[in-house]
């Protein structure tokens, strides 16, 4: 593997095309963490802890190559949201979420596979939610996408048409800052356009 392949420690999809639409060819290696088990004082050390260890799991099985390991979650009166467990619990969130102000956090952690060397951080964006109807929750909800996805929602599906604004990245809504991601890689020593796949 070259010291440039760019492995997604992560199955998602949105976070898969966002970097491929972002010049990337990644390889998708899903780490199989158990999420349940890390544990961390603060939404954004939880974020980031799963993000470490997501990439961890997946760097050590290569000998070369950066791992990218992500995770997201919404902060919302200092807890933590991940996604639902059921479509009542994202009904109920989004009760609860509708005309408020929440934090989508999303933990990177880059890791040059060669060396071992890490460099990571957490990306943070606000998001404005408007305020569906009970009948526009339950609708939205039975598209499945709020069970899915981190804090019940996203921007670029029919989540999107219940978000009044963000304040801050919106790759970082969807699971992936590119910004952040470019400053994690400098830090790395490796510069982003060299990673680039030609048209």
């Amino acid at each position: 593997m070259d010291v440039t392949q760019i492995v997604l420690a992560s199955a998602s999809p949105a976070r898969f095309a966002l970097l491929r639409s972002a010049g990337l060819d990644p390889k998708v290696i899903v780490s199989g963490v158990d999420e349940d088990a890390v544990v961390a004082d603060t939404p954004s050390d939880l974020c980031l802890a799963l993000a470490r260890a997501k990439a961890a799991v997946v760097a050590r099985d290569l000998t070369s190559g950066l791992v990218i390991g992500c995770d997201s979650m919404l902060e919302l009166d200092g807890r933590a949201y991940g996604k639902p467990s059921s479509a009542e619990e994202a009904v109920s969130r989004w009760q609860s979420m509708r005309g408020r102000e929440g934090r989508l956090l999303t933990g990177h952690c880059v890791i040059d596979a060669a060396g071992g060397r890490e460099a990571a951080e957490v990306g943070a964006t606000v998001v404005r939610f408007g305020t569906p109807t009970d009948a526009e929750i339950a609708a939205y909800v039975a598209t499945g996408e709020p069970l899915r996805v981190a804090g019940a929602f996203t921007l670029d599906g029919p989540g999107g048409w219940f978000v009044d604004g963000i304040d801050g990245d919106h790759g970082n809504v969807l699971g992936i800052s590119l910004p952040l991601l470019r400053r994690l890689f400098a830090t790395l020593g490796v510069s982003v356009p060299t990673l680039w796949q030609s048209a």
